[in-house]
């Protein structure tokens, strides 16, 4: 999508703190972070929300997982802890419309979450 947010950074139309890029995921740093570790892991494909998955994007689903568990031990915080959240729709908190999982860690995590 030319207008999306997200699809601009994929197409370096956008800077970010890139922390992992590869053929289908990108990771960088939230400009507006809510723990001291705040990171958007999102496909490259662009999927508006978590609601237009299709079974054909199972496997870049689980390439995501994948890279937030690899991010945290390469920063060193899967021991201790994270978070990794997604927000569908509009009352689930999504704010950019590119399917997207927010990596939190660095401290103690509250539920609920709000």
């Amino acid at each position: 999508m030319n207008s999306c947010l997200f699809c601009k950074i994929v197409r370096g139309e956008i800077p970010a703190q890139v922390v992992y890029d590869d053929d289908r995921v990108m990771a960088f740093k939230d400009i507006d972070p809510k723990a001291p570790v705040h990171l958007l892991i999102i496909p490259k494909k662009h999927m508006a929300s978590l609601a237009d998955v299709t079974a054909e994007d199972g496997a870049c689903l689980g390439h995501i997982l994948q890279v937030a568990a690899q991010l945290a031990h390469e920063q060193g915080f899967s021991d201790r802890g994270y978070r990794v959240v997604n927000n569908c729709h509009q009352d689930g908190g999504q704010a950019v419309d590119h399917l997207h999982f927010h990596l939190l860690a660095g401290r103690a995590m509250q539920w609920p979450p709000g």
